[in-house]
């Protein structure tokens, strides 16, 4: 649900193949002028830009259609690969509801955004009990940054939903439906549906 008493904002987007979760970590290479200019205002600004599904299109070339929902990504580090391209790590912050977009003259999309409301910090209900189980057993067995977090964490909603998203196989459609599902029980409901 958006966030009605801010104005709107505005965010330079990355379109990916992928769907980018809040306190999710992805990896990106980055070669084309439009992003190495995105890059390089988010660095000097210390902003983020936004990550959307593409629905048409691809990663590389013409401007794709995505969808209009997405995260604020954040960069935590950078480098570069063999190949001396860019790379980056980022972290997926806030969701956001695109407005509308332009595409500047580079061929990057802007986008005028709602900021959605924070997840509440509600516990875990007990119908939703088996997936802080399943959580702690994927995270057993992958290991990762998540598999350190502390007790309290399994008991949030919001953030067993996020991880469940994060990990489990699921479609990149599937991943943008629980990115769109303003409620943390709704979306653990439908994480309950799709493990069924």
């Amino acid at each position: 649900m958006p966030v009605e008493s801010q104005p709107p904002a505005s965010i330079s987007l990355f379109p990916l193949q992928t769907v980018l979760l809040p306190g999710a970590a992805l990896g990106l290479r980055v070669f084309e002028r439009r992003y190495l200019d995105l890059v390089r205002d988010c660095s000097r600004d210390g902003s983020g830009f936004g990550v959307c599904l593409i629905l048409e299109g691809s990663e590389a070339g013409p401007p794709a259609t995505s969808a209009a929902y997405g995260t604020e990504a954040r960069i935590e580090d950078f480098g570069a690969d063999d190949d001396g391209l860019l790379t980056l790590r980022v972290r997926g912050t806030r969701r956001f509801h695109v407005r509308r977009t332009r595409v500047r003259d580079s061929g990057l999309v802007v986008a005028e955004i709602d900021w959605c409301a924070p997840d509440p910090d509600d516990e875990l209900r007990p119908e939703h009990a088996l997936l802080g189980v399943l959580l702690q057993r994927i995270l057993e067995q992958v290991g990762g940054e998540h598999a350190k977090a502390p007790p309290a964490r399994f008991d949030d909603a919001a953030w067993i939903g996020w991880r469940l998203a994060e990990l489990l196989p699921l479609h990149a459609s599937q991943r943008q439906a629980l990115l769109q599902e303003d409620d943390p029980h709704q979306r653990l409901d439908r994480l309950l549906e799709l493990i069924a």
